[in-house]
């Protein structure tokens, strides 16, 4: 696919995701998290794009969080968002020396380190009037989540396109949503950004998103069209034929038909003796 081929897709699928969940709306002031990786400079671009032809009236802020990696080269943002005619605001805090002295050596340091970026993220969307934040996450990110959760957190959960967040201050909105991430590298290479390394999670092996990610690109491989459909199935849901109790009410479902004219007796069994002996029943 050609430069002009791709960002026309790519400002198709960002759009149509725009729309679906409302991300943008008249007025809104939305901070772009730029991390200096292919993504966040796609999602920049696309955004860029899309605001000059918009139906809807919008502002776009660039920010970066200066985490204060060793050897990270700070002049690499400012000139590139200078050289666009972005607006843009750096923000610094020393996340790496947190994670570093709190997490042993070899462990992994994602988790920790997005919750000190969010925080430091939400603190600055406060201070400059911020209506949204937007964040570079794609397809991909969103379905190894949905995997991870599965396979380490036994829950049925992923990155959702639009996400209030808790304290009830900030919506967080994911444009790229329907854009795979072969469409990010691809297009990142074509447009030649000044692509900066995360020095920090980015080095470490054998991370389970790696491995995750490793196996979506096998199953795409062997069936194109089988992560655009897994996609789809998180748009397309039925609690009824899921087993959360807390999304539809099973216990009510009783048969109606009885041979005879009376009650069922079937339907009047007590269930308080199935595992009254308080352990679960798979263990």
């Amino acid at each position: 696919m050609n430069l002009k081929n791709l960002e026309k897709r790519l400002c198709h699928l960002a759009g149509t995701a725009i729309q679906d969940y409302r991300m943008i709306e008249d007025g809104d002031r939305v901070m772009v998290c730029l991390s200096g990786g292919k993504d966040s400079y796609t999602l920049l671009d696309i955004l860029m794009k899309l605001q000059l032809r918009a139906p809807v009236r919008f502002e776009l802020i660039a920010v970066n969080l200066d985490q204060k990696q060793p050897g990270f080269p700070a002049h690499v943002l400012p000139e590139y968002l200078e050289r666009i005619g972005v607006p843009y605001r750096i923000l610094e805090q020393d996340t790496y020396s947190v994670v570093k002295r709190v997490l042993p050596e070899g462990k992994t340091m994602c988790s920790l380190c997005s919750r000190l970026r969010r925080g430091a993220l939400y603190r600055a969307a406060e201070e400059m009037g911020i209506t949204k934040i937007a964040l570079g996450h794609h397809r991909d990110d969103i379905l190894a989540t949905l995997f991870l959760n599965m396979f380490y957190g036994s829950k049925l959960a992923a990155m959702p396109p639009k996400l209030r967040s808790n304290d009830g201050k900030h919506v967080v909105i994911r444009p790229l949503a329907y854009v795979p991430e072969k469409y990010t590298a691809r297009y990142a290479e074509l447009m030649e950004f000044p692509i900066i390394p995360c020095n920090l999670c980015g080095s470490q092996e054998n991370l389970k998103r790696r491995q995750i990610g490793e196996m979506l690109k096998q199953w795409e491989a062997i069936e194109p069209k089988r992560l655009h459909n897994i996609m789809r199935s998180l748009q397309n849901v039925n609690p009824s034929h899921l087993a959360d109790r807390r999304l539809f009410d099973f216990e009510s479902l009783v048969g109606s038909f009885t041979p005879d004219g009376e009650n069922d007796p079937l339907a009047e069994i007590q269930i308080s003796g199935w595992a009254d002996d308080g352990e679960s029943a798979f263990g």
